[in-house]
């Protein structure tokens, strides 16, 4: 995996160290992460521009804000998510795709954390 640390690798580094709160947009295929401590990224579609991204590829990144206790995941699954037509497989493909690529992230960073789905995400789940 890529992992981009904005705005610099040390700045990266030193905010893991210290525990600063840290927002990541993890790419759908695990290719590329773009990192970054929250207050120098605010949103993750703001994160996405300044790694030189478009705004609009948000929709094929997973987004997480996290740190030494835990990962919150913002859950949200695209419409199109692997061209995929009806909304419950779509919605489990996403689950599961989205765990096992945030989880393989964490662990290259060196987290070993758990991912939580806030309360105001978790209506998009369904059953999961």
């Amino acid at each position: 995996m890529n992992i981009i640390k904005y705005p610099s690798e040390q700045i990266v580094n030193d905010s893991i160290k210290h525990d600063e709160p840290m927002l990541a947009a993890i790419s759908f295929d695990g290719k590329t992460a773009i990192v970054a401590q929250i207050d120098d990224a605010v949103e993750h579609h703001i994160l996405l521009m300044k790694a030189g991204f478009k705004d609009t590829d948000i929709d094929k990144f997973f987004r997480i804000v996290f740190d030494r206790d835990g990962a919150d995941w913002t859950f949200v699954c695209p419409s199109d998510y692997k061209e995929i037509e009806f909304k419950e497989k779509r919605i489990e493909y996403f689950y599961k795709d989205g765990f096992s690529v945030i989880s393989e992230f964490l662990h290259e960073i060196g987290y070993l954390i758990g991912i939580n789905i806030p309360k105001r995400y978790r209506r998009q789940q369904g059953n999961l």
